[in-house]
């Protein structure tokens, strides 16, 4: 098929793969302009889609928008029979949605309607989710909303965020190839009305652990921000924490000693020199960790360098 390809970050790049691999003709790749990131953010970086595309010698438009007449002309331009859109990041007008001959499809990171919207992953990590998926949409004007074509689904248990999105981008490549080869066996399924959400995109302040939250609420929020990681703050200095344990009870006092009559002073306390720190109810223990510009670490490597000794509050 001719297909224009709609996408820009990691998530994106194997389901391109997979359709030059099908031998599909991708004629074009629409991606996000390059943004700084380079050295003290000055350079401007193509985006993962954009540096795949460029390499497989496909074609790359990098439009701010879409929506005036020029950009929605030289989309329909391609005269693509299909358009396939994953994590694309910016809104399709409907003279978009309309220019291919079989529409637009998405691959979208959540079992519909579930987690509609910008950060699906993250949020059905942080809401403890026990499953979550994959689907392919035909898109529409509305938010996510349109009918699905096909789905995958696979159980969340204990996978950051970055291990889900990959996991997820594979599952979602395959199942766009096994779509657009046969269009007529994967019909498009119109979403139930029941069991709507919505995954906001993530704001900067949530990946600040909240210690004031229960222990497995932190060791969800330890997972939905890996890559790049949450973080606490202490002596000036926040320091990423990828991966952490769940420990039980309630916390203990500030000295590790048993119930403290003041909880709210127990929040967010180092319990000891293992790097306990309690939550509102049990305790997390930090077991990889990353300080600003220095390389991961496991937390007795880190105490060595910076120490977090026992009654600290952070």
């Amino acid at each position: 098929m001719r297909i224009v390809f709609m996408g820009t970050p990691d998530f994106a790049v194997p389901t391109l793969d997979a359709l030059v691999a099908a031998g599909h003709d991708v004629v074009a790749a629409y991606s996000q302009p390059p943004r700084p990131g380079g050295r003290r953010g000055k350079a401007a970086v193509p985006s993962p889609v954009h540096m795949r595309a460029t390499a497989l010698g496909i074609p790359v438009v990098t439009p701010v928008n879409l929506r005036t007449p020029e950009a929605q002309a030289e989309f329909a331009a391609h005269a693509a029979d299909v358009a396939v859109v994953a994590a694309y990041g910016l809104l399709l007008p409907q003279a978009v949605l309309d220019a291919p001959r079989h529409g637009c499809l998405n691959v979208h990171g959540s079992i519909l309607p579930r987690w509609r919207g910008a950060a699906p992953i993250q949020r059905a990590i942080l809401a403890g989710d026990g499953e979550t998926g994959v689907g392919i949409m035909q898109m529409e004007a509305g938010l996510d909303t349109g009918p699905v074509r096909a789905e995958g689904r696979t159980p969340i248990d204990d996978k950051t965020a970055g291990e889900l999105s990959a996991e997820l981008s594979e599952m979602g490549a395959r199942l766009m190839v096994e779509v657009l080869a046969d269009f007529d066996g994967h019909p498009a399924v119109a979403q139930p009305d029941d069991g709507v959400t919505y995954a906001a995109k993530i704001d900067k302040a949530e990946t600040r652990l909240d210690f004031s939250r229960t222990a497995r609420e932190v060791e969800r929020q330890v997972r939905a921000f890996n890559p790049p990681g949450a973080w606490f703050e202490h002596a000036g200095e926040r320091v990423r924490v990828l991966v952490a344990d769940v420990l039980p009870g309630d916390g203990g006092d500030a000295d590790g000693n048993g119930s403290d009559p003041d909880p709210d002073r127990r929040r967010g306390t180092v319990m000891d020199d293992a790097f306990t720190i309690a939550c509102a109810d049990g305790a997390i223990r930090p077991t990889l960790v990353q300080r600003a510009g220095r390389g991961v670490m496991t937390s007795a490597d880190l105490l060595r360098g910076f120490p977090i000794p026992a009654g600290t509050q952070l």
